[in-house]
Formats: structure tokens, sequence, C-alpha cells
């Protein structure tokens, strides 16, 4: 992996506890390419893992899921959480894969290939998949919202102003979420020779419902508020406790218990190897 943030055991264990699977949408909208695709569901490998949120999805239909991830504490937090037993982890850059030419029915990458060496990782991408094998590279990029009855804008004023300090300390690799993975589909080595659309980018809402405690834990899973906290960790945790007193008087609850909804927009891009 060409830029590492998440590898501290602490940073791990939030992952773990507040990052979320894909959802619905997004789940139906990969699964539906791959069945028009006609894709082969025998092995399936999940790239920049983490703790496991994204691999899990993909056991429902493959016979073989494996899971890397160039962290191992990453990697100790997946074998850690129950998972199905067609799953198996290891430790290991994106960028090598250890797997025969043309074995790969599927290469996915949840929130993940922006941190990649696009270049390298695409030529092994390419490398590892059979013929008429797929790739599914997908993030959810800034455009949340969270929502709780009629308290909506208020919401999205506070969110907005956390995330904007918090990305003033974002890795430059983040310009790639920002402008919806252009230059990762763009890096797709897949062309349309025959004029067929092979690849499209799909853009698409889910919606998570989460505690207040939660929407805070995940905002400490980020890797820029990461970043914050290392470079001023007083500012940094006093404005993740001030956040989350506006969220409770915006909302006029008083328990970080109380429920609220993330909305989530994705970016995923969808790839196919000629056969």
């Amino acid at each position: 992996m060409d830029t590492r943030l998440f590898e501290g055991r602490e940073h791990a264990a939030f992952y773990q506890k507040y990052r979320f699977s894909p959802q619905e949408n997004v789940q139906a909208s990969v699964f539906s390419y791959l069945e028009k695709k006609g894709a082969s569901f025998q092995l399936a490998v999940d790239v920049g893992c983490g703790s496991g949120q994204s691999t899990k999805m993909l056991a429902k239909r493959f016979e073989e899921v494996v899971g890397m991830d160039i962290s191992e504490a990453q990697i100790e937090e997946a074998k850690q959480a129950s998972h199905p037993s067609n799953i198996s982890y290891l430790v290991c850059p994106a960028e090598e894969p250890p797997f025969e030419d043309n074995s790969v029915d599927l290469i996915t990458a949840f929130a993940a290939a922006h941190w990649f060496n696009t270049p390298i990782f695409m030529r092994e991408v390419d490398r590892v998949l059979k013929p008429s094998g797929c790739v599914v590279l997908c993030s959810y990029t800034t455009g949340m919202q969270l929502h709780y009855e009629d308290r909506t804008e208020k919401l999205m004023e506070i969110f907005a102003e956390m995330r904007d300090l918090i990305y003033m300390y974002a890795d430059e690799k983040i310009k790639i979420v920002v402008n919806d993975y252009q230059e990762i589909f763009d890096s797709l080595p897949f062309p349309d020779k025959e004029s067929i659309p092979l690849l499209s980018r799909i853009n698409t809402v889910d919606k998570v419902p989460m505690s207040i405690g939660d929407l805070m834990g995940y905002i400490e899973s980020l890797s820029p508020y990461q970043t914050f906290l290392r470079v001023q960790p007083d500012a940094a945790k006093s404005r993740l406790q001030k956040t989350a007193e506006r969220v409770l008087e915006a909302m006029g609850v008083s328990s970080r218990e109380t429920s609220l909804e993330l909305r989530v927009r994705y970016v995923c891009i969808l790839g196919c190897k000629s056969s």
C-alpha cells in the first residue's frame, strides 16, 4: 500500500468498532453487475480490507474469500472478529497480491483504493484476474448527510464544520475521493475494444442508522482526525466533545445512544477483464 495511515492498534480497534459495511444499495449494485457479466463466484480477494467489514459481504456469494491488508493490527482485528468459515485473512500490500496469474474471479477494494500505488495495483489486478474476471473499487465520498426528524439542516451545519476542520489534516490522496474516483476510473486497464461499456460508474446513496456515540466513534476512525489527534491532541479531543454536545443540543436529546441516520453517497468503479 502506497500510503499507510491505519496501522496503530488503537486506530484499528476504532476501525473495527465504528466502520460500517457497504450497505444494501451498494451490495445490490455490485452483485447485479457481477451477474450481468456472468462472473464466476469461486475466489474473491478484498484488498485493503481493514478489519473485514466489506470482506464479510463477499462471503455470502463466493466459495472462498481472502481479505488482505498491509496493517498487521487491522488483520488481527479482522481475525478476532466473528466471520464466516470461507474467509481467510493475510497481511500483504495491495501492490503484491500473492496469487497466480489468471486465478482470481473478483478483486474488490472498499474505501481503500485511493491509498494504493495506482499504476502498480492496476498492473497486478490485470495479472491475477481470470479472463472475464471483475474488479470493484468503491468508496463512500465526502458528501455525507445527517438526518433526524426536522433537524437535518442544523445537523449538517455541525457535521460540515467538523469535517472541514479535520480535512485540513487530510492526506493529499483524499483528493481522489473528493474527485469521485475519476483518477481510479481513468487508470483501469480494461478498454472497451468493442465499443461496449464494459466499465461503468455507479453513484448511489445508502442509509446507515447509528447512535450519536457511534457517529463520534466513526469520526475518530477517520485518518484526518487521527492526524489531527497526533498533531494537536487536546484540541482534537475538545473539538470532538464539543461536536457531540452540539449534536445532542440540535437534536433536543440528552443521550448519546439516541439514533440518527447517516446518509452515505458512494462512488463505485466496476470493471471486467477481457475474455
